[in-house]
């Protein structure tokens, strides 16, 4: 890490401590706007954000509607310890949350877990989770296995969607066109939205909503030519891969003051294109023509979330909440030759090669017994998958082999409110799982209110992540390769600690919120990919690794009645073990991120402006690039150069908010691709370098809104 670097960390955290020794003023509005913020992850019942024992990362709605984002992939990439990793010829996109990536921790919608492709949770892609009738998003740092089980080793993103209105009609349409860098048309370049969504207040007890969605994304050309070039040069194609993308969804609450049910039911469809870069001529030697060809896929993916909330107390006290969910995702393939001049497609054929299938269920309940000294939460958690995954699982399953797994939790937390500003919540889950041994997990939460407005907490938790259907029944096995999964691997064990000091005063009419944050994660059983077989060579997913994360974050907001202005950085250092290599490298290596982002309102114009920008600073790794005459693996440190990130808007309403525009930019520092290089340990050889496929470049966009509240 740089020197330069290492004084901006240093920096921001004396700001941090200078600014924790600030003085409460005056106290106005905003104090009690901060107060009141309610959080339900990871808490008993709603609750102010004040007295959550985790230190919860709340992204408002009005956040989402200033960067016009769409789905989460929009949304996500300037929050610290978090990057969206995106692959452009898969068409996903996914987070890495403190250096592990998207299978280490859980989305969830209202309290539950979305399915995937080939799971429920994790390695979901984000471009494919619509934000159009989202609330708020809560992000919880560090494992959070008691409450969530499995896969929650780095912690949650629960996305809170809208349940109420406060009208008898709430009707919206938009339209949103970008450019996608320096490529737009009307039709088959950019990017094209459009959504409508109705809600109503049938009467006091009854709500009910519908919403649509259609994002058409015309892929990224960069250097390639899209799928009309028929020359065979290797041109032919897209450099991101074109996709549509249909969300539709209905609701339908009902609320008393003593009970609640909520139905939910999401639809989500997406076909993604994919051009091969190899083109056949055809040619026809008699008439001397030819008819270039190319076998082109489309990738279908369905999606069917059935969900069913329920929630109340008792006349004596008693709280309880209950859910269910059946979920269903299947991805197919369509392959068939692809005529370029004539438009013809022959040779189709169609197969699924991708499927889940998910029963889940969870209930709890609390306040058993009246007693402002402790509470105590009950619950428990079921659910049954089912699915398989033939692109993961290689050559040997072609045809669908189904797998099945089952798991059955009970837990339990108390509360123990030792004082007015102490409270300490210790929690224990046990876990069954029809394919792994039994698991413990346990957590241990506190919170501590100091005065004039300091707020300590400290969280240690324990998760586990659980093989994917790649390191199980992953088969590839030819002359020249021996690959092959694992079907009697163990779940990878995770713990965390995480401690937090948070302060919030008020300088006049200045609200002030600084923060610094400790955090170390610990992953042992870690697997992956190694040499079981010197000759013939093979290769066998195993339990041998092990890595370790320890950052330091300082995070800082200030916020008066027209603006608001966030500064922060984190310094990050990994190690990845690797137990049975000669050669490894176990050392440290360090990464540094840096984010602000600066909103301005105008009242009186019904304006908003707003720039976010995110540094992710130089990052290595060590690679495994071989093997040595001991069959024991070499290794070189990749380093990625560090590249900045940057978005801007500025939003305006007109005729009472009934019209809304907001016309922005994404990406403008224009990062396409980001080097990386790679450097024997010894070094001995020669520096080798490539690109890194991160964005496609600088857009801009243009969002019309109409909206309707009678």
């Amino acid at each position: 890490m740089s020197l330069n670097k290492n004084y901006i960390l240093l920096f921001l955290i004396l700001l941090s401590f200078n600014l924790l020794e600030a003085q409460t003023l005056k106290k106005d509005s905003l104090n009690v706007q901060t107060l009141n913020e309610v959080v339900v992850t990871g808490q008993y019942n709603p609750q102010s954000i004040q007295k959550s024992v985790h230190n919860v990362i709340v992204i408002k709605r009005e956040q989402i509607d200033n960067q016009a984002a769409n789905n989460l992939a929009d949304l996500l990439n300037f929050n610290l310890n978090l990057n969206v990793v995106p692959n452009a010829q898969t068409g996903k996109s996914t987070i890495s949350f403190f250096g592990l990536d998207a299978q280490y921790f859980n989305i969830l919608v209202d309290n539950i877990p979305l399915v995937s492709d080939s799971g429920l949770g994790n390695n979901i892609d984000l471009t494919q989770i619509n934000l159009d009738n989202v609330e708020r998003i809560e992000i919880v740092e560090g494992a959070m296995g008691v409450e969530y089980g499995a896969n929650a080793v780095s912690g949650v993103i629960n996305i809170i969607t809208k349940k109420t209105i406060n009208n008898a009609w709430d009707i919206q349409a938009f339209v949103q066109e970008e450019t996608v860098n320096d490529e737009y048309n009307w039709f088959d370049e950019g990017r094209h939205i459009q959504a409508f969504n109705i809600a109503h207040n049938i009467n006091e007890k009854w709500m009910a909503r519908i919403g649509f969605n259609r994002n058409a994304f015309g892929g990224f050309k960069n250097d390639k030519k899209g799928e009309d070039y028929y020359t065979n040069d290797g041109l032919r194609g897209y450099e991101w891969l074109p996709k549509t993308q249909i969300t539709s969804n209905a609701l339908l609450h009902y609320n008393t003051e003593t009970f609640k049910i909520l139905y939910k039911f999401d639809y989500f469809n997406e076909d993604l294109y994919y051009y091969d870069s190899s083109v056949r001529s055809n040619i026809d030697v008699a008439s001397q023509t030819s008819n270039p060809s190319a076998t082109d896929r489309i990738y279908t993916t369905n999606r069917f979330v059935n969900n069913l909330n329920l929630s109340g107390h008792t006349n004596s006290g008693v709280n309880y909440t209950a859910n269910f969910s059946y979920q269903q995702q299947q991805r197919d393939l369509n392959t068939f030759n692809y005529y370029i001049l004539t438009e013809e497609k022959t040779d189709n054929t169609d197969e699924t090669y991708q499927s889940s299938k998910v029963a889940f269920s969870k209930g709890t309940i609390n306040n058993l017994i009246k007693s402002d000294f402790y509470n105590i939460q009950l619950g428990y958690e079921a659910r049954y998958i089912e699915g398989y995954d033939t692109q993961a699982t290689g050559s040997e399953t072609q045809e669908a082999k189904t797998q099945n797994q089952s798991n059955g939790a009970l837990f339990a937390s108390t509360e123990l409110n030792l004082s007015d500003k102490f409270s300490v919540r210790p929690g224990l889950r046990y876990e069954y799982n029809s394919k792994f041994k039994s698991k413990l997990l346990g957590a241990l939460s506190s919170r501590y209110l100091f005065n004039n407005g300091y707020e300590l907490r400290a969280n240690i938790g324990t998760s586990y992540r659980t093989p994917n259907f790649e390191e199980l029944y992953y088969y590839f096995v030819d002359s020249n390769h021996d690959v092959q999964g694992n079907a009697n691997l163990k779940p990878e064990n995770g713990y965390t600690a995480f401690i937090n000091l948070k302060k919030k005063s008020w300088i006049n009419d200045i609200s002030l919120t600084n923060a610094f944050k400790i955090s170390y994660i610990d992953v042992n059983d870690k697997i992956d990919l190694a040499i079981v077989n010197e000759s013939p060579l093979q290769y066998q997913y195993i339990n041998i690794d092990g890595y370790k994360l320890w950052g330091l974050t300082s995070e800082n907001r200030f916020q008066a009645q027209r603006w608001s202005f966030n500064l922060g950085a984190t310094l990050q250092g990994i190690s990845r073990i690797l137990n049975n290599e000669e050669n490894a490298n176990d050392e440290f290596l360090y990464a540094f991120q840096l984010n602000t982002n600066v909103t301005y309102t105008i009242p009186k114009w019904h304006t908003a402006m707003s720039v976010l920008f995110k540094y992710n600073g130089k990052q290595q790794t060590y690679v495994s690039t071989g093997v040595d005459t001991n069959g024991d693996s070499l290794f070189t440190k990749s380093t990625t150069d560090g590249y900045g990130w940057m978005d801007a808007s500025i939003k305006k309403s007109f005729l009472n908010n009934t019209f809304e525009a907001t016309f922005g930019g994404r990406n403008l520092l224009n990062v396409i691709n980001v080097n990386t290089s790679e450097t024997a340990s010894d070094g001995a050889h020669s520096t080798t370098s490539d690109a890194l496929l991160l964005g496609y470049g600088r857009s801009f966009y243009l969002k019309l809104l109409y909206k309707l509240n009678i």
